[in-house]
């Protein structure tokens, strides 16, 4: 049976919903050498913000198939090493947006009419209004950084109290800003312009320090900014000297460099709001998430796909489910084409043709890698690590489309570069899902693909075949199919066998050595 770690506090549904497939050990507050020594035995990891899985715990989770946070950020998770050792990591991007968005819309309330300060000054017994005279958000300019599901919430909800929305995301469409009703500018006219700034960004490179000195010196100094997202977007250093000076007017931040937060400056700034990272904590949003990676981290377990995996390029269920038969396609042809060439492979050339081309590609992309891999790595390659693993190994992936459409509606067209030359290979899928080999190096086929195949390039020439026949029958094995695909009569030609059982060693020489051969090769699938 599966063994899961819940590493973190996640609530019982999620529990519950693991237990179903797998034995589940709740394990809080352990320290990174503790989850390295016990993490060997586990399948499966489930946790929240608290835990950071380094590249020593996923090195040591031998048997890690999965690794699943219950939230949006995955920023304490070493995500280049999951996917270096093959290991999918998920997460719940929708499943707390209300409760993210809601926090920050209220920490702009809160820091628009003081309300944090206001509460404590009349539980200290005193009455002082003068103090707390607050601005209105009606008619203000609200600067959204990130226009994702939260920020999309948030601008909804803050047009409703009559604000005028200006939004930075790369992203994102013309049409899509339109729809939300949004503007989109570049950041710097967001800066300059905005009254309120709220972040909605994940940590990235580029994201990390957007707000600093040199940013917050194009903004007004009435300007507040809300940070619900992730810590590190603000420098909080260079943020709480512009608050001191009143470059600003303020800020409202759930979310820090280091958490918890220690010694810091804000500390002792009454412009300032601080929550301990509570964007999503709501009694709806930890069920919404507990429920939503504990059902990805079962199917996983069950051999499914996952819903939401950060690491997988393009592979949702629905297109498992819309073009589950191309991926297998593709693999096929990967793992054909890769034999063909053989040995090591530094160019992987791939063409979806016809009704093809107007698919999403990565996916199709990754399966062929996958399938170029598989009899080299075998169990260690898979979607997770395809792409990573050619590009360590210095196989340059080319792709391209071609609408144009010949005796199949949709095919598959790849090639290789490796130590037996340059290969390629066609595939098309028949109506009932069935994938046939329709071209080998130019040359027209039509054969469907078995565990065992030989493949030879030689002379059209009559006896040829009657003499490969011969060959394999003294040598007791049994050929299941045999076709020939030609160009012109008594020039080159391939031949396309299906043989029941491997082949024996050192017959492929002696296939070689049949005249008018020019090449044979063969293949396990």
């Amino acid at each position: 049976m599966s063994k899961v770690l819940v590493s973190d506090p996640i609530d019982q549904i999620g529990i519950d919903i693991l237990s179903q497939v797998a034995q589940v050990d709740v394990k809080v507050g352990l320290k990174p050498e503790e989850i390295v020594k016990i993490i060997p035995e586990y399948d499966a990891l489930m946790l929240r913000s608290g835990t950071k899985v380094t590249k020593e715990i996923i090195e040591a989770g031998k048997e890690l198939k999965i690794i699943g946070r219950a939230g949006v950020g995955v920023d304490n998770i070493d995500v280049p090493a999951a996917t270096r050792n093959g290991i999918i990591v998920v997460n719940s991007p929708e499943g707390n947006t209300i409760a993210a968005a809601e926090h920050a819309l209220a920490m702009m309330l809160a820091l628009s009419r003081h309300i944090p300060d206001a509460d404590l000054s009349i539980k200290d017994n005193q009455w002082d209004r003068k103090s707390f005279v607050g601005v209105e958000v009606y008619k203000k300019s609200l600067g959204i950084v990130g226009l994702g599901k939260i920020g999309s919430h948030v601008a909804a909800v803050a047009r409703a109290m009559g604000m005028k929305i200006l939004a930075f995301d790369p992203f994102i469409s013309q049409e899509r800003a339109e729809q939300i009703g949004a503007v989109l500018v570049d950041l710097n006219t967001l800066f300059s312009e905005s009254d309120y700034i709220t972040l909605h960004v994940p940590k990235t490179p580029e994201t990390t320090h957007l707000i600093n000195a040199q940013s917050i010196a194009k903004m007004k100094p009435t300007t507040r900014i809300i940070n619900c997202s992730r810590g590190g977007i603000i420098d909080e250093d260079a943020l709480a000297q512009a608050l001191l000076e009143g470059k600003i007017a303020g800020a409202a931040l759930d979310v820090f460099e280091q958490e918890p937060l220690g010694e810091s400056k804000l500390r002792g700034l009454k412009n300032v709001i601080l929550t301990p990272h509570l964007g999503a904590s709501t009694t709806e949003a930890q069920v919404n998430v507990a429920i939503d990676v504990a059902e990805q981290i079962r199917d996983v377990l069950l051999g499914l796909p996952a819903r939401s995996a950060v690491n997988i390029p393009g592979l949702t269920p629905e297109v498992m489910e819309k073009m589950g038969h191309y991926l297998k396609l593709a693999e096929t042809l990967g793992t054909l084409v890769g034999q063909l060439a053989g040995g090591r492979i530094d160019q992987l050339n791939i063409s979806l043709q016809g009704e093809l081309a107007s698919n999403e590609s990565k996916p199709i992309v990754v399966a062929s890698i996958k399938g170029l891999l598989t009899p080299a790595l075998r169990e260690r390659v898979n979607y997770v690590n395809a792409s990573l693993e050619a590009k360590e190994r210095g196989i340059k992936v080319i792709e391209t489309r071609d609408a144009s459409t010949h005796d199949y509606s949709a095919t598959l067209h790849l090639s290789a570069r490796g130590d037996l030359g340059e290969h390629s290979v066609t595939g098309a899928l028949l109506s009932n899902g069935e994938i046939r080999i329709v071209d080998l190096d130019g040359f027209p086929i039509n054969v469907p693909p078995s565990n065992y195949m030989v493949f030879t390039l030689h002379r059209d020439m009559p006896g040829i075949i009657g003499n490969i026949g011969s060959l394999l029958g003294s040598f007791n094995v049994n050929i299941a199919s045999m076709q020939v695909g030609r160009k012109i009569v008594r020039g080159d030609a391939v031949m396309a066998l299906s043989l029941d059982d491997p082949l024996p060693e050192g017959l492929l020489s002696e296939i070689g050595k049949v005249e008018g051969i020019r090449d044979a090769y063969t293949v396990k699938l």
